[in-house]
């Protein structure tokens, strides 16, 4: 019934409890998910869990805040996007917040890395035919004129994707919709302070609109501070169903089919 569209099963977090997470997912009726990769070193470990169990894929990216790891080359990318129940490119994109203290004083100046990595993840995911799943964090401008840049128009050309783990403002929404990318809600949809987040969730395409859970972190409320699990998955959906004055089933209808719609491996 529902899909989470984004969560890190093999994270430190969630990995050691995978029996006890996929029989919660079962109770909950969350029956497919899309384990996303944030390193090439742990890769393997994410892929062997889509290979290895019914309802999961898996991606291959490096996420842009991560650092001393093997950077991605485009053969590594397409490689590994190559093998079975890979469906997607990333998690991708850029990430700016709180530079001064995170970043050790680096300007925006200093971030073309993430830049650059993020231009490999476009051309993988062009080569490819994979959407991307992209990461955007006080970078929206940047993030936008990057894939303008590379091609991301919509076009025949363009590989398309998720902003996943949506907190930007409308005028970003429509920005990414205007490219023909989907938007993925987290639990961060239910926190009481969220509510221009839910103005967003109530005027996205029914046709652009994915759920997730980005477990383990950003438990929805009621478990607001808690690790996070696919099984939460259900309390995005219910909120945007309540904001969007539909039936809960009509979301994980309608976010499964989205589902479908844009990681078109799954079908494979």
């Amino acid at each position: 019934m529902f899909t989470d569209s984004h969560c890190h099963l093999a994270s430190s977090e969630l990995s050691g409890r995978l029996p006890d997470i996929r029989q919660a997912m079962a109770d909950a009726q969350v029956t497919r998910a899309l384990c996303v990769c944030t390193t090439l070193e742990e890769f393997d470990s994410v892929h062997a869990l889509a290979r290895d169990h019914e309802g999961i894929w898996a991606s291959v990216g490096v996420h842009p805040d991560n650092e001393g790891v093997a950077e991605p080359t485009l053969r590594d990318l397409t490689d590994r996007a190559g093998r079975p129940r890979v469906v997607a490119i990333g998690e991708t994109g850029l990430d700016y917040y709180q530079m001064e203290t995170r970043k050790g004083g680096r300007s925006i100046a200093d971030m073309e890395w993430q830049r650059d990595r993020f231009r490999t993840h476009i051309r993988a995911a062009q080569q490819t035919r994979l959407p991307l799943v992209i990461h955007t964090r006080d970078a929206a401008d940047d993030t936008l004129a990057i894939l303008h840049e590379q091609g991301e128009d919509g076009g025949s050309r363009a590989a398309g994707g998720v902003f996943h783990c949506f907190t930007e403002t409308a005028d970003v929404a429509r920005a990414a919709l205007d490219l023909n990318f989907y938007i993925s809600f987290s639990g961060i949809v239910t926190f009481k302070s969220a509510q221009q987040l839910r103005d967003v969730a109530a005027f996205v395409p029914s046709d652009r609109l994915l759920i997730e859970t980005d477990s383990p972190y950003l438990a929805p409320v009621p478990y607001r501070g808690k690790t996070n699990s696919p099984a939460y998955v259900p309390y995005v959906a219910a909120q945007i169903a309540q904001v969007r004055g539909v039936r809960i089933e009509d979301i994980a209808d309608t976010t499964s089919r989205n589902f479908d719609q844009l990681f078109t491996k799954v079908n494979t």
